[in-house]
């Protein structure tokens, strides 16, 4: 088991829209930025839901993010993982999510697969909806693109 610490938040003064996942995956780490397996369809669902192009570049996808009123963290902050299964997750801390939560807009946090839900509802205090979405993951094989495009619209 290896010690790591999750990625800085994006958000900004105008996100409408937190989706949490649990924690990167291996690709992720090495890339240093969200959703970095190229099989998993986080991207591909964000652009497709706001008409845009597939963002090639960490910036493209970060001004994806932006300029649609997307706020994108993890749930878990830290802690050991071998691998990039959430099964593999251990000896987790949770973020704060009030350092999303107190600076913007947010209408409701939408989380990507059960285990991002579950840690959610359990350390979330606030009164924002809670949204379950299945995981974009590549593993997922009951991956449900029309949820993903419905609940992104605020």
């Amino acid at each position: 088991m290896s010690y790591c610490v999750g990625f800085e938040p994006i958000f900004d003064a105008h996100s409408r829209v937190l989706v949490l996942g649990s924690f990167p995956s291996v690709l992720s780490r090495r890339q240093a930025f969200y959703y970095g397996n190229p099989r998993n369809r986080f991207w591909s669902v964000l652009a497709e839901a706001f008409g845009e192009e597939f963002p090639q570049t960490i910036a493209d996808r970060k001004n994806l993010c932006l300029n649609n009123g997307v706020a994108l963290w993890d749930i878990v902050a830290d802690c050991e993982i071998e691998g990039s299964m959430d099964s593999d997750i251990r000896n987790l801390r949770t973020v704060d999510l009030r350092r999303i939560t107190e600076r913007c807009p947010l209408q409701k946090i939408l989380c990507n697969g059960l285990v991002a839900y579950k840690l959610t509802v359990q350390t979330y205090t606030g009164s924002l909806p809670v949204v379950r979405l299945p995981s974009t993951s590549p593993a997922n094989v009951r991956f449900d693109k029309e949820a993903w495009l419905n609940d992104l619209k605020v």
